[in-house]
């Protein structure tokens, strides 16, 4: 018994585990959220398919046959005693009980008899040596309760049997099927890693786009999948989704055709969460939604060649296609595509004021501060660009322009490995909400040309305005030269690696303040040249535009560490949904239920019925009454007394 509960106590708490960790992941993913250490510790333990694992499957197989042998031992013994009446318990014994006493003689065996089966007993009289004993006895059920909640334990583990699957897991363990661990289509699956429609239970997931068609479900097997094959096949028509104002979804449903594989019999539903769709003991559930592969268009600026125009590129979410870019080859990994994303974004003073240090601005252009204010931000694209030697980046570009301090910018995220959160940079958007102007200005702080040209505009300003003198012109000059140059070749980073090769620790700053003073004044100059050299009129010089300028400035310095040879912009799409499919066979569901049920009517009978018996032993002289419950309570001394009185008040004729 103690070694019993304490298995039980091991399921629960497995049982807990297997509620609150997520099963029946890939393995990286566990990996991601866990680390390396502790996911060895959790696989071996087998805590990422709790109710598959053979630890799990061989407790439930010994508690069947525990149990089961427990039941078949000691059913006999109960069923005897819940048919018997104990008639022959002795005068010795009854008197010894706790509830006894001797009334004087008066009461005959009929009328204890009657009496008691008023009050709802079950008699039975047996004449002896030593007078006539009425034996009475009623709540037998009671027991009835313990073969119940016995069986139940049975019937559960039974049910948890068979949707383990043991079957396949023996097949797994003696190699007569083995888990498929590259990704490659389905249909070249090899034979030992599909499971036919005669698998006696499985639980497996699918994820099908818009008028598409699955007719199998893939089950995880650790660091592989097996491919189950369905008897039917599922086509999603429509897939419909509407969201709440805070973004999670309110509804969504599949509108479903299934069609028979063997009679063509097509069955049209619309599965909803906690709505399934059962079409021959195979439930089908709506379990997500995402996206199902839409055509992309981007917009790709080539960073290596800043002159060169934007190009458009096609590309389909969560599809790959080699592309070409500046004589290298890549592999552009598209990931999903959001069309709804509701997140706490803020405002974000990013422009570079004259007091700022260099890890300031860098710490600005690196990244999106947010103030907890709950806004959508339109459509997003997650994608990775993979060079000739499979060193990939992840890139995520929001579609729609951000408005942060009343500007919008185009927002992009960046990470070199999975487990890092994104880091963003932002671009300021134009007038016309495009990046062209941003472009335009990076490109000519970039050339060579411009440079030269910009630190003549600017020396002679300084000259006009009597900041320098005759003699400091031509060294001004080059100084903003040089600093253009320097920021044209890697951004605020640039100087700042200078500062720290070249210049005395107690005089950078001062020094730093002077560079961003100089970027600063000349960027204005800049703009002129690249908008004059592009047939458009000088920018007024104003709040707005000079704070798209600060802001371009610390764009074109992020870029440096962007790691892609290309800013790819979304500029279009055509949305394809996809439906979230759990496809099921349990059969072990319906006897757990009933095993459930049993349990259930079992600790009713064992809590809520009370077993009586009643001994009244007739003898010429004097009359014996005894009584015994299973639990002995309060209740037992008030029946006893009511009983015993009873039977005296007949004896005194009253």
């Amino acid at each position: 018994m103690r070694f019993a509960i304490s298995l039980l106590t091991l399921l629960a708490i497995a049982s807990v585990i297997g509620t609150v960790l997520k099963q029946n992941e890939p393995y990286p993913n566990y990996v991601v959220e866990f680390g390396q250490f502790w996911f060895t510790g959790f696989e071996w333990l087998g805590l990422f398919d709790v109710y598959h694992s053979s630890w799990f499957l061989l407790i439930l197989a010994f508690l069947v046959l525990s149990t089961s042998l427990c039941i078949w031992r000691n059913a006999p013994g109960f069923i005897k005693d819940m048919k018997g009446y104990r008639e022959k318990a002795s005068e010795s014994s009854l008197a010894a009980m706790s509830h006894s006493v001797a009334l004087p003689a008066g009461v005959s065996a009929a009328q204890a008899s009657a009496y008691l089966r008023g009050q709802g007993f079950l008699v039975r009289e047996a004449s002896r040596e030593d007078g006539v004993l009425v034996a009475a006895k009623k709540g037998a059920a009671n027991k009835l309760g313990y073969f119940l909640a016995h069986i139940a334990l049975v019937v559960i583990c039974l049910g948890g049997l068979l949707d383990g699957n043991v079957p396949l897991k023996v097949a797994e363990l003696f190699g007569k099927v083995v888990p498929e661990t590259r990704d490659i289509p389905q249909s070249q699956i090899p034979p030992q890693s599909r499971l036919s429609t005669s698998n006696l239970s499985f639980r497996g997931n699918v994820t099908i786009p818009e008028n598409s068609t699955a007719d199998v479900v893939f089950l995880n097997a650790g660091n592989g999948y097996f491919v189950q094959d369905l008897p039917f096949l599922v086509t999603l028509k429509k897939f419909h989704v509407d969201y709440y104002s805070t973004g999670m979804p309110k509804l969504f449903a599949s509108d479903l055709v299934v069609t028979d594989k063997q009679t063509g019999k097509e069955t049209v539903a619309t599965v909803k969460v906690n709505h399934p769709l059962i079409i021959d003991g195979v439930a089908i559930y709506q379990a997500s939604f995402g996206d199902g592969g839409s055509p992309l268009r981007f917009k790709a600026w080539n960073l290596g060649v800043p002159n060169a125009p934007a190009q458009t590129l096609a590309a389909k979410s969560l599809g790959n296609q080699p592309v070409e870019i500046n004589g290298q080859r890549y592999q552009l990994e598209a990931g999903e595509l959001r069309t709804f994303n509701i997140e706490n974004v803020g405002d974000n003073n990013a422009a570079m004021g004259v007091n700022k240090t260099f890890q300031e601005v860098m710490q600005s252009a690196g990244q999106v501060k947010h103030d907890k204010q709950l806004r959508n931000l339109g459509p997003s694209i997650t994608y990775k660009l993979r060079d000739a030697q499979g060193q990939a980046r992840e890139y995520h570009l929001y579609m729609s322009p951000i408005s942060q301090d009343g500007r919008p910018y185009m927002m992009a995220g960046m990470r070199s490995e999975v487990a890092q959160p994104f880091a963003y940079l932002r671009l300021p958007l134009d007038d016309n909400n495009s990046l062209d102007d941003f472009m335009r200005l990076r490109a000519a702080l970039m050339d060579a040309k411009v440079q030269s040209e910009v630190a003549r505009r600017v020396a002679a300003q300084a000259l006009a305005g009597q900041a320098i003198g005759r003699e400091m012109r031509e060294p001004f000059e080059q100084s903003v030269r040089w600093v253009l140059d320097r920021f044209g070749q890697g951004g605020f980073a640039a100087l700042e690696s200078f500062l720290d090769e070249r210049v005395p620790k107690d005089k950078r700053k001062d020094v730093a303040q002077t560079y961003i003073k100089i970027v600063q004044g000349a960027v204005v100059e800049v703009d002129a040249v690249a908008r004059e050299r592009a047939g458009l009129p000088r920018r007024p010089v104003n709040e707005a535009n000079y704070r798209f300028l600060i802001d371009s400035l610390v764009g074109v310095s992020a870029l440096f560490d962007y790691g892609a040879p290309v800013f790819m912009q979304l500029d279009s799409f055509d949305e394809v949904k996809a439906t979230g499919l759990q496809i099921t066979r349990s059969p072990g569901k319906t006897i757990v239920y009933l095993g459930s049920v049993l349990l259930v009517l079992g600790i009713i009978c064992m809590f809520y019925i009370r077993e009586l018996r009643v001994w009244v032993l007739v003898k010429s002289d004097q009359v014996r009454v005894a009584m015994a419950s299973n639990r002995k309570t309060s209740d037992l001394d008030r029946d006893f007394e009511r009983h015993s009185n009873a039977l005296q008040q007949l004896a005194r004729g009253e």
